[in-house]
């Protein structure tokens, strides 16, 4: 199934609010985007709607869509919670896993693996992405499923964000290459205990994020 038009506008606009093509209070006006992306009004102003609800832009009466700047105490509580998620996913993972989760595992490995050796960062994010999804579907827990796709969608820009940090996509290729050893060999404790630490942002890894985003606002 193809994706939606306000989703892609909202996946590129994302990437570059990310990037600091957008900056914290720039406006993002609708005539303007829809020009640029060859699109009507309509996409446009639900992709802002979207963004809206993920805390990367503000509406503004009289003012429009407002690019946000992160509150450096919601960001960290945010991936905490997304920790924790992981964290429950994988023990359940551990306990649950079927021949097609395992298969599912380590073809999303080995596709991490290859963009790690390529050096493809942006590859790199989405095979993460499915890596990531594959254990929740391994969870065999439908509504925590749910909930940690929604949070992982929501904090998408700023994990993209810590991928620019120097060795961090090897570095998360090993917290990988770890979590589905702890999988497969069934450690519900090691499994859970090694997503929360690759997921959580603390000590160096928080203020490396905070770099990054100041960076790429000043860029």
């Amino acid at each position: 199934m193809s994706e939606k038009p306000a989703t892609r506008l909202r996946n590129q606009i994302e990437e570059e609010i990310a990037t600091g093509v957008f900056k914290p209070g720039d406006r993002l006006d609708e005539v303007s985007l829809a020009a640029r992306f060859g699109v009507s009004r309509t996409p446009i102003r639900e992709a802002l709607q979207q963004l809206a609800a993920a805390g990367l832009v503000e509406i503004r009466p009289h003012r429009g869509a407002i690019v946000s700047a992160p509150d450096p105490k919601r960001l960290i509580d945010m991936f905490s919670l997304m920790a924790e998620f992981e964290a429950i996913c994988g023990r359940l993972a551990a306990r649950r896993l079927l021949p097609s989760d395992e298969a599912a595992l380590r073809e999303t490995l080995e596709a991490c693996r290859k963009a790690a050796d390529s050096g493809d960062m942006d590859v790199y994010y989405y095979e993460n992405e499915r890596f990531h999804r594959a254990i929740y579907v391994a969870s065999g827990n439908d509504f925590i499923a749910e909930q940690a796709t929604a949070l992982h969608k929501r904090l998408a820009p700023f994990r993209r964000l810590q991928l620019r940090v120097r060795n961090r996509m090897r570095t998360s290729l090993a917290e990988h290459e770890a979590i589905v050893d702890a999988l497969l060999a069934g450690d519900s404790t090691l499994a859970s205990t090694r997503l929360y630490d690759h997921v959580a942002v603390q000590g160096e890894r928080f203020t490396d994020l905070i770099a990054s985003l100041n960076r790429a606002a000043a860029e």
